[in-house]
Protein backbone atom coordinates (compact mmCIF):
# COMPACT_ATOMS: atom_id res chain seq x y z
CA UNK A 1 0.00 0.00 0.00
CA UNK A 2 1.01 3.64 -0.29
CA UNK A 3 1.94 6.20 2.35
CA UNK A 4 -0.87 8.31 3.77
CA UNK A 5 -1.40 11.66 2.07
CA UNK A 6 -1.70 14.88 4.04
CA UNK A 7 -5.47 14.88 3.36
CA UNK A 8 -5.71 11.32 4.72
CA UNK A 9 -3.84 12.39 7.87
CA UNK A 10 -6.25 15.30 8.39
CA UNK A 11 -9.23 12.97 7.98
CA UNK A 12 -7.79 10.49 10.49
CA UNK A 13 -7.28 13.29 13.02
CA UNK A 14 -10.88 14.36 12.46
CA UNK A 15 -12.16 10.79 13.01
CA UNK A 16 -10.13 10.23 16.17
CA UNK A 17 -11.05 13.59 17.76
CA UNK A 18 -14.03 12.45 19.86
CA UNK A 19 -14.35 15.24 22.43
CA UNK A 20 -17.43 15.73 24.55
CA UNK A 21 -18.24 12.03 24.96
CA UNK A 22 -20.76 11.59 27.78
CA UNK A 23 -21.83 7.98 28.48
CA UNK A 24 -25.11 9.13 30.07
CA UNK A 25 -26.28 10.96 26.94
CA UNK A 26 -24.68 8.59 24.42
CA UNK A 27 -27.58 7.11 22.44
CA UNK A 28 -27.25 3.37 21.84
CA UNK A 29 -30.51 3.48 19.89
CA UNK A 30 -28.49 4.77 16.93
CA UNK A 31 -27.98 1.15 15.88
CA UNK A 32 -31.73 0.59 15.66
CA UNK A 33 -32.14 3.75 13.59
CA UNK A 34 -29.36 2.69 11.21
CA UNK A 35 -30.84 -0.82 10.86
CA UNK A 36 -34.22 0.67 9.90
CA UNK A 37 -32.77 3.00 7.25
CA UNK A 38 -33.87 1.74 3.83
CA UNK A 39 -31.06 3.72 2.19
CA UNK A 40 -28.36 2.10 4.33
CA UNK A 41 -29.84 -1.41 4.01
CA UNK A 42 -29.95 -0.93 0.25
CA UNK A 43 -26.27 0.09 0.26
CA UNK A 44 -25.37 -3.03 2.28
CA UNK A 45 -27.02 -5.35 -0.25
CA UNK A 46 -25.86 -3.38 -3.28
CA UNK A 47 -22.21 -3.61 -2.20
CA UNK A 48 -22.15 -6.73 -0.02
CA UNK A 49 -25.17 -8.80 -1.00
CA UNK A 50 -23.00 -11.74 -2.06
CA UNK A 51 -21.41 -11.72 1.40
CA UNK A 52 -24.65 -11.27 3.36
CA UNK A 53 -26.38 -14.08 1.48
CA UNK A 54 -23.48 -16.55 1.51
CA UNK A 55 -23.95 -19.72 3.53
CA UNK A 56 -20.63 -19.28 5.38
CA UNK A 57 -21.35 -15.66 6.38
CA UNK A 58 -24.78 -16.59 7.76
CA UNK A 59 -22.93 -19.00 10.11
CA UNK A 60 -21.96 -15.85 12.06
CA UNK A 61 -25.54 -15.81 13.37
CA UNK A 62 -24.59 -18.83 15.52
CA UNK A 63 -21.87 -16.99 17.47
CA UNK A 64 -22.32 -14.34 20.17
CA UNK A 65 -20.21 -11.17 20.04
CA UNK A 66 -21.47 -8.87 22.87
CA UNK A 67 -24.35 -9.70 25.21
CA UNK A 68 -26.92 -11.29 22.92
CA UNK A 69 -25.65 -9.52 19.79
CA UNK A 70 -24.41 -12.11 17.29
CA UNK A 71 -21.22 -11.72 15.29
CA UNK A 72 -23.44 -11.40 12.19
CA UNK A 73 -25.39 -8.50 13.73
CA UNK A 74 -22.18 -6.89 14.96
CA UNK A 75 -20.62 -7.01 11.47
CA UNK A 76 -23.76 -5.42 10.01
CA UNK A 77 -23.70 -2.75 12.75
CA UNK A 78 -20.06 -1.95 11.96
CA UNK A 79 -20.84 -1.64 8.25
CA UNK A 80 -23.79 0.68 9.00
CA UNK A 81 -21.71 2.82 11.40
CA UNK A 82 -18.89 2.98 8.84
CA UNK A 83 -21.28 4.30 6.19
CA UNK A 84 -22.62 6.88 8.65
CA UNK A 85 -19.15 8.03 9.75
CA UNK A 86 -17.90 8.19 6.18
CA UNK A 87 -20.79 10.38 5.09
CA UNK A 88 -21.17 12.50 8.23
CA UNK A 89 -17.47 13.37 8.40
CA UNK A 90 -17.06 13.77 4.63
CA UNK A 91 -14.20 11.27 4.49
CA UNK A 92 -14.91 10.14 0.92
CA UNK A 93 -13.79 6.56 1.53
CA UNK A 94 -14.62 4.06 -1.20
CA UNK A 95 -18.03 2.91 -0.04
CA UNK A 96 -18.01 -0.52 -1.70
CA UNK A 97 -14.69 -1.52 -0.13
CA UNK A 98 -15.66 0.11 3.17
CA UNK A 99 -18.85 -1.96 3.40
CA UNK A 100 -17.31 -5.24 2.26
CA UNK A 101 -14.34 -4.93 4.62
CA UNK A 102 -16.63 -3.99 7.50
CA UNK A 103 -18.89 -6.98 6.89
CA UNK A 104 -15.89 -9.35 6.87
CA UNK A 105 -13.82 -7.79 9.66
CA UNK A 106 -14.87 -10.45 12.21
CA UNK A 107 -15.23 -13.39 9.82
CA UNK A 108 -13.35 -15.75 12.16
CA UNK A 109 -16.13 -18.41 12.20
CA UNK A 110 -15.88 -19.74 15.78
CA UNK A 111 -17.28 -19.02 19.25
CA UNK A 112 -14.55 -16.88 20.79
CA UNK A 113 -16.10 -17.33 24.26
CA UNK A 114 -15.39 -21.08 24.09
CA UNK A 115 -11.69 -21.92 24.49
CA UNK A 116 -12.27 -25.38 23.01
CA UNK A 117 -14.17 -24.19 19.92
CA UNK A 118 -12.69 -25.44 16.64
CA UNK A 119 -10.72 -22.58 15.09
CA UNK A 120 -10.15 -20.77 18.39
CA UNK A 121 -6.39 -21.36 18.33
CA UNK A 122 -5.50 -18.55 20.75
CA UNK A 123 -8.45 -18.39 23.19
CA UNK A 124 -6.85 -15.97 25.67
CA UNK A 125 -5.49 -13.77 22.88
CA UNK A 126 -8.53 -13.65 20.59
CA UNK A 127 -8.33 -9.84 20.26
CA UNK A 128 -4.81 -10.05 18.88
CA UNK A 129 -5.20 -13.03 16.57
CA UNK A 130 -8.73 -12.99 15.15
CA UNK A 131 -8.04 -10.34 12.45
CA UNK A 132 -5.54 -12.71 10.81
CA UNK A 133 -7.95 -15.64 11.09
CA UNK A 134 -10.80 -13.53 9.66
CA UNK A 135 -8.57 -12.41 6.77
CA UNK A 136 -7.55 -16.00 6.00
CA UNK A 137 -11.21 -17.10 5.94
CA UNK A 138 -12.34 -14.09 3.91
CA UNK A 139 -9.64 -14.51 1.24
CA UNK A 140 -10.57 -18.19 0.98
CA UNK A 141 -14.29 -17.45 0.49
CA UNK A 142 -14.37 -14.08 -1.32
CA UNK A 143 -12.34 -12.05 -3.79
CA UNK A 144 -10.90 -9.10 -1.85
CA UNK A 145 -9.19 -5.87 -2.85
CA UNK A 146 -6.05 -4.73 -1.03
CA UNK A 147 -8.10 -2.12 0.85
CA UNK A 148 -10.58 -4.75 2.01
CA UNK A 149 -7.70 -6.91 3.22
CA UNK A 150 -6.22 -3.92 5.09
CA UNK A 151 -9.59 -3.27 6.74
CA UNK A 152 -9.85 -6.84 8.04
CA UNK A 153 -6.18 -7.14 9.05
CA UNK A 154 -6.01 -3.79 10.90
CA UNK A 155 -9.47 -3.29 12.44
CA UNK A 156 -8.16 -4.09 15.95
CA UNK A 157 -5.48 -1.39 15.92
CA UNK A 158 -3.80 -0.55 18.30
CA UNK A 159 -3.88 -4.20 19.47
CA UNK A 160 -2.50 -5.09 16.07
CA UNK A 161 0.87 -3.40 15.83
CA UNK A 162 0.63 -1.92 12.34
CA UNK A 163 -1.89 0.89 11.88
CA UNK A 164 -4.38 0.96 9.00
CA UNK A 165 -2.95 2.11 5.64
CA UNK A 166 -6.08 3.47 3.95
CA UNK A 167 -9.06 5.66 4.85
CA UNK A 168 -11.46 2.76 4.65
CA UNK A 169 -9.51 0.79 7.26
CA UNK A 170 -9.36 3.80 9.59
CA UNK A 171 -13.11 4.30 9.32
CA UNK A 172 -13.87 0.62 10.01
CA UNK A 173 -11.40 0.58 12.90
CA UNK A 174 -13.35 3.44 14.48
CA UNK A 175 -16.76 2.08 13.46
CA UNK A 176 -15.92 -1.25 15.14
CA UNK A 177 -15.08 0.45 18.43
CA UNK A 178 -18.10 2.76 18.13
CA UNK A 179 -20.48 -0.10 17.36
CA UNK A 180 -19.05 -2.23 20.19
CA UNK A 181 -19.58 0.70 22.55
CA UNK A 182 -23.18 1.10 21.41
CA UNK A 183 -23.83 -2.64 21.83
CA UNK A 184 -22.26 -2.59 25.31
CA UNK A 185 -24.21 0.52 26.35
CA UNK A 186 -27.44 -1.10 25.21
CA UNK A 187 -26.51 -3.93 27.58
CA UNK A 188 -25.77 -1.57 30.46
CA UNK A 189 -28.89 0.51 29.93
CA UNK A 190 -31.03 -2.61 29.96
CA UNK A 191 -31.84 -2.49 26.27
CA UNK A 192 -30.42 -5.97 25.85
CA UNK A 193 -31.84 -8.40 28.39
CA UNK A 194 -29.41 -11.29 28.31
CA UNK A 195 -25.66 -11.07 28.75
CA UNK A 196 -23.87 -14.20 27.52
CA UNK A 197 -20.38 -12.74 27.91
Amino acid sequence: MHRLSEKDREIIKKILDVKGYDPDTFDPELLNKLEKSEEYRSLLYQNGGDILLSEKFTMLKEFIQHGNVTVYEHCVHVALCAIKLNRKLGINARERELIRGALLHDYFLYDWHNADAPGNIHPKLHGFYHPGIALKNATRDFTLSEREKDIIRKHMWPLTINPPRCREAWVVCLADKYSSTLETLKLRKGKIRVNYA
